[in-house]
């Protein structure tokens, strides 16, 4: 009977139910890679290869890519594989519809400038420069399946286009990453983003992106990863004036404050400005205009001072959606195809041009 009982006893556990109320998921950056994200680069270790063989593996990536040069003000090869180069005159140009969407470019934040209206008025602009893109790949509607749906409304309308950016030495980089440029013929590049566009605005595999693709004047979206700040609190997160710091203010110099209210609002609101994560987020800047272009470094100078991404950082430009800034007339569509001979540099006509000659003295005739 005693044992019995503290056999029993023995089985009674406690346990507490701890309520939880209003618990969500942190704000924490996600990384989705894409199917044909691969493995780029090899793991460090030491794999015995002699001084030779590295010059050995350099003399085969100059036979096949050229030497290292420096292209439109990027470092890049000046030649490529011929052979297994797809000719950009297999592309057509096709007839431009309103609602028509191109491929977008892959660009560098390089800094800011200001430019001078005609009027006098002051703008700032920001440096854009395309580095060296190239069309790599086409995924027809019918074919493409995305691993992370987007929220874009009708997306099997729309194909994919896998564009690269930045010659890199192939010797760094693993075979199956390699492999992806072999139908392209190009230098296998640094940087791949995929662009939804239309099946008519697709392009041949091995195509140049340049800043010709877009004209002075248009309007164009710029997407960028902002400049990451870590955990901040109210005052730099979201711009809180805080508390004084002194005249009795104790501890509570930069503190958010009361964050709830009373009677039937008691509790912490959703939305409320809080601590929290700042930055490394991806941002859209929308209906930017485009105020001068030089066609010799691929440098766009686009309106505004505040395009999200640090200095030296990639952001991608797209034509713009907003409904009162689309292409009233046709664009090169779907890019420029054929190099034509530009001038180097290109200004929007209400931009003062300082290289312009202001003032001109005609040749007094001697008699």
């Amino acid at each position: 009977m005693l044992h019995s009982l503290i056999r029993d006893f023995l089985k009674l556990r406690l346990c507490t139910t701890l309520q939880v109320r209003g618990k969500g998921h942190l704000s924490r950056p996600h990384l989705r890679n894409p199917s044909w994200f691969l493995r780029k680069e090899r793991k460090m270790r030491d794999n015995l290869v002699t001084a030779e063989n590295k010059s050995f593996v350099q003399e085969i990536v100059h036979d096949v890519y050229g030497q290292s040069s420096v292209v439109k003000g990027v470092q890049s090869y000046n030649q490529i594989c011929q052979t297994q180069l797809v000719k950009t005159g297999d592309s057509e140009e096709q007839l431009w519809t309103p609602y028509a969407r191109r491929t977008g470019v892959i660009a560098r934040k390089i800094g800011q400038y200001p430019l001078w209206l005609k009027n006098g008025e002051k703008i700032r602009t920001t440096l854009l420069q395309v580095v060296e893109n190239h069309a790599i790949k086409y995924t027809p509607p019918e074919e493409y399946k995305p691993a992370h749906r987007p929220k874009v409304a009708e997306l099997n309308k729309y194909g994919c286009l896998l564009v690269g950016a930045e010659s890199c030495d192939p010797s760094i980089l693993t075979k199956e990453y390699c492999n992806l440029f072999n139908n392209s013929g190009v230098t296998p590049k640094r940087h791949l983003v995929r662009f939804l566009i239309s099946p008519s605005a697709a392009i041949t595999p091995g195509t140049p992106l340049n800043a010709n693709h877009f004209r002075v004047g248009d309007y164009v979206d710029v997407r960028g990863k902002t400049v990451d700040h870590g955990f901040q609190g109210v005052v730099k997160r979201h711009g809180f004036k805080g508390m004084p710091a002194s005249h009795g203010v104790t501890k509570t110099h930069r503190r958010p404050g009361n964050i709830g209210g009373g009677g039937e609002k008691g509790r912490v609101w959703p939305g409320t400005k809080l601590p929290g994560h700042m930055g490394n987020r991806w941002r859209k800047a929308k209906g930017l205009r485009i105020w001068r272009i030089n066609n010799k470094y691929n440098v766009l100078w686009v309106q505004g001072s505040a395009i999200p991404g640090s200095t030296n950082g990639l952001v991608y430009i797209y034509d713009s959606i907003l409904p009162l800034r689309r292409h009233k007339t046709a664009p090169p569509f779907p890019t420029v195809l054929n190099d034509p001979e530009e001038c180097e540099d290109v200004w929007f006509e209400e931009v003062h041009n300082f290289k312009s000659e202001t003032i001109t003295f005609k040749p007094e005739e001697q008699n």
